[in-house]
């Protein structure tokens, strides 16, 4: 059975704006030459590793709503230079956008069951502005 991560996305404004600073890395990883792959470090690293693998995502709160999932795809745990135990949450560079839900903040990172996470959001459900979207849900309208 699979499992996921859910994590604050701290300093995107947007789903759109979290794509965009995906694509500035990936070009940025490309053009220094090294692995071109997105990752996020943690401190903590999962102990369900196996579960995470198999199709687990980590999912994305911004500005206080689940909005968007990429896939796991390796977990790497490593020792820093300060001898720190740290973990690469290695990730999809697709992102895809999610129902919205609402989730309070939270330290760290949370394992999240498939039932308990939104589902994806299809083609037809993302030609919404976002700010239009975010307005609309704050007004209780979505």
């Amino acid at each position: 059975m699979s499992l996921n991560l859910i994590k604050l996305c701290v300093g995107a404004e947007s789903v759109e704006d979290q794509r965009e600073w995906s694509k500035l890395r990936l070009a940025e990883m490309a053009a220094s030459g090294v692995e071109v792959c997105l990752f996020h470090t943690t401190r903590m690293a999962p102990k369900r590793i196996d579960q995470l693998l198999d199709g687990g995502s980590l999912y994305w709160v911004i500005k206080g709503k689940i909005q968007l999932r990429q896939r796991l795809i390796d977990i790497r745990p490593f020792v820093d230079t300060d001898g720190i135990r740290r973990c690469k949450l290695m990730l999809d560079s697709d992102l895809i956008a999610t129902e919205w839900q609402p989730k309070r903040a939270f330290q760290g990172w949370r394992y999240l069951l498939p039932e308990e996470a939104p589902a994806d959001l299809d083609v037809a459900d993302m030609t919404m502005p976002g700010h239009l979207k975010a307005e609309l849900s704050e007004l209780g309208l979505l």
